[in-house]
C-alpha cells in the first residue's frame, strides 16, 4: 500500500492499480505467487456445487465433489483461501490418457452474468505446459447452470514425464474466471502424478 505524503501539495494524484485483465492472463509464463482478485470481487454471487473429472475414452471418473446449495459456506477469515485452493492426486496413469472431461455445476445470483470466461494456465515448475480459452457466455440470473469442457492431454516427451512424476506437486495451474475483462474469481491448483497406492478410496466422491 502506497502512503500519501500530506505535506506535499503538489503532488498529482495516483492513478488505480491496472486491472488484471484477459491478455494479462494468457501473457503468464509461471505460475502466479499469490491470488490476483479478493474473494469479495465474485460480486455475482458465483457458486460452484459440483464438480467432476473423467477419461472421456474409458468413462473413468478421475475426481468427483459436490455439496448441498442448500447448505451454506463457512464464513471465512480474512487471508483464508482454502476454498480456492486445491490438491489433486492422478497418479502416472495420468500420462495415458489422451482426453480429459470436467463437468462443472454452479449457481449464480440475482444479477445476470455477460461475457462468462475462463483461461486455465498449466506449467511444470516454471514453465508453461498449455493454455486453455473456454468462454460459457451469458448467465441468467438465478440460475443453475451447466459446463462442459474437454481437454486435450499435452504431450511430453518421456523425459519430462519421469521428471514431473518424480516432483509431486510442481506442477501448477492457475485458473482465472472473467466476467467481461473483469476478473472475479482465481483458483489454484497443484498436482501429482506420483504412482497411487492402492485402497479403495482412490477415486470416491467428496463434499465441497
Amino acid at each position: 500500500r502506497v502512503h500519501g505524503d500530506n505535506t506535499c501539495q503538489s503532488r498529482a494524484p495516483m492513478s488505480a492499480p491496472k486491472q488484471f485483465s484477459p491478455v494479462d492472463a494468457l501473457a503468464m509464463t509461471k505460475p502466479s505467487d499469490d491470488y490476483l482478485c479478493e474473494l469479495s470481487d465474485n460480486t455475482y454471487g458465483i457458486d460452484f456445487i459440483c464438480f467432476k473429472i473423467r477419461d472421456l475414452d474409458s468413462g473413468s471418473v478421475l475426481f468427483h465433489v459436490e455439496r448441498d446449495p442448500a447448505v451454506p459456506l463457512p464464513e471465512l477469515e480474512p487471508g483464508d483461501n482454502s476454498a480456492r485452493f486445491i490438491r489433486y492426486d492422478f497418479g502416472a496413469e495420468f500420462f495415458n490418457y489422451t482426453t480429459i472431461g470436467t463437468s462443472l455445476t454452479f449457481q449464480v445470483g440475482p444479477q445476470p452474468v455477460p461475457d462468462f470466461r475462463m483461461i486455465e494456465r498449466h506449467y511444470f515448475r516454471d514453465s508453461l505446459i498449455k493454455s486453455f480459452d473456454f468462454k460459457f457466455g451469458f448467465c441468467i440470473p438465478g440460475s443453475t447452470n451447466s459446463w462442459e469442457v474437454i481437454y486435450d492431454v499435452p504431450a511430453v516427451d518421456q523425459a519430462r514425464k519421469q521428471e514431473m512424476i518424480d516432483s509431486p506437486f510442481e506442477t501448477r495451474s492457475d485458473s482465472f474466471y472473467f466476467v467481461g475483462d473483469r476478473l472475479i474469481m482465481h483458483n489454484k491448483a497443484e498436482y501429482c502424478f506420483s504412482p497411487l497406492e492402492p485402497g479403495p478410496s482412490e477415486h470416491d466422491d467428496g463434499e465441497l
